[in-house]
C-alpha cells in the first residue's frame, strides 16, 4: 500500500526517465535518498549496468546535508577513476533541493559536469 505522496513521487519519476536516457559516453547519474541514507548510481541505460556506486552507508555521523555533499564528492571520485567526465542527472522523482542538489553540488565540485 503506498502513499499519495510516494505515488506523486513516481509519476514524477516516469516523466522524468522518459527524457533523460543514460549512454556509454553520457550515463545517468541516479539518486535516491531514504530518510537516513542517500545512494547514487551511474548507469548506462544502453546495457543496464550500473558503472558507479556510492552511499552514506558505513559513513561517520554527521548532518545529512554534509553527508550528501560528501556522497557526491566520492561519487565524482570513482566516476573519474573510471573514465567518466560527464553524466546526465537523474533525481528520480525527487524535488531539486535539500539533500540532493547538495548530492549534485559535491558531484561537480569533484569534478563530473551534467
Amino acid at each position: 500500500m503506498t502513499t499519495k505522496k510516494v505515488e506523486r513521487r513516481i509519476k514524477i519519476k516516469y516523466r522524468i526517465r522518459k527524457n533523460v536516457n543514460g549512454t556509454a559516453e553520457r550515463p545517468r547519474m541516479s539518486v535516491f535518498r531514504s530518510n537516513k541514507q542517500i545512494y547514487v548510481q551511474i548507469i548506462n541505460d544502453l546495457t543496464g549496468t550500473t558503472l558507479v556506486a556510492a552511499s552514506s552507508q558505513g559513513m561517520e555521523k554527521m548532518p545529512k546535508k554534509e553527508q550528501a555533499a560528501k556522497v557526491g564528492e566520492l561519487i565524482a571520485q570513482k566516476a573519474k577513476e573510471n573514465g567518466i567526465e560527464k553524466v546526465v542527472f537523474d533525481r528520480n522523482g525527487y524535488l531539486y533541493h535539500g539533500r540532493v542538489k547538495e548530492l549534485a553540488d559535491g558531484a561537480r565540485k569533484g569534478g563530473l559536469k551534467f
